[in-house]
């Protein structure tokens, strides 16, 4: 159990036909949460940073914090770095710690995309670090609904070819998802997915977790997908406890007690998000 790298993660997600779920977090009180809200639910889970994240918590302590709760923690728990575009601070994560790493290059033309993700398998191969690519476009769902445009989604034919050139150990494909909160309810193309799947052996990645339906999830997850990242939501109910505990009247109480009020409600709802794993340890 305790500290474990992503690829055995996503191994039992792909064995189980199942999904390991990945958590954004940005301060110890989430990090802390996520890993005692798997225990609650006993299922392995994924800490992530987002590097716009790092002000609050450099690479290093992220790492740290995490690699200490997870060595206390009774289920798996892995650390990865989500959407990076940066070779220069994906290596810098990879040296202050870091098991694993998105190398985010969608945006970039498939041939620059390749290049770009291949330049930091080939460094992080000597770390023994996963490396997650990106082929398709996730975007953001408050922006469009580019999300819902075909044109956008992963193309079948391209992922062999991408994942043999790059090495990567997972792929975040596109079908119907979004960043952020959607406009309206996402309709994920799971045939598409279905044709994403049968071109790699190698895990794929559902970007945009937030505000799609459980039953669109679950058809996901038995057809192909293998790790889910869930950040807004999580945040949101972070923002909104953290207010909370902050607008009260102190002139008698302990201003110092917020992990205390805030930790149980956010592992509470980690453990209920973690019910969608079909992972049995």
């Amino acid at each position: 159990m305790s500290f474990v790298k992503v690829r055995d993660l996503l191994e039992m997600g792909k064995k189980n036909h199942a999904c390991v779920l990945a958590f954004d977090a940005a301060d110890v009180n989430m990090i802390s949460s996520v890993i005692k809200g798997a225990e609650m639910a006993n299922k392995p889970v994924m800490v992530m940073l987002y590097p716009g994240m790092r002000n609050i918590l450099p690479f290093g302590v992220f790492a740290e914090v995490t690699r200490y709760y997870a060595e206390r923690a009774s289920v798996p728990v892995g650390l990865h770095l989500d959407h990076c575009s940066d070779f220069d601070m994906i290596m810098e994560a990879i040296h202050e710690g870091f098991p694993s790493v998105m190398a985010d290059g969608s945006v970039l033309p498939l041939k620059e995309n390749i290049t770009f993700t291949r330049k930091v398998v080939e460094v992080a191969k000597n770390f023994d670090v996963d490396v997650e690519g990106e082929l398709g476009h996730v975007g953001t769902a408050a922006d469009s609904d580019e999300f819902s445009r075909k044109e956008f989604f992963t193309r079948p034919d391209e992922v062999k070819t991408f994942v043999e050139k790059t090495g990567v150990t997972s792929l975040a494909v596109s079908f119907g998802s979004a960043h952020g909160l959607y406009k309206s309810t996402p309709k994920l193309d799971i045939e598409h997915l279905k044709e994403l799947d049968a071109a790699t052996d190698i895990p794929l990645v559902l970007h945009g977790g937030t505000g799609i339906p459980d039953d669109q999830l679950s058809l996901a997850f038995s057809n192909g997908i293998n790790k889910i990242n869930i950040g807004t939501e999580f945040f949101n109910l972070n923002t909104r406890l953290n207010q909370e505990f902050f607008a009260q009247d102190f002139s008698n109480g302990d201003p110092f007690a917020f992990p205390e009020y805030i930790q149980p409600k956010l592992a509470e709802y980690i453990a209920k998000r973690l019910e969608l794993s079909k992972i049995q340890l």
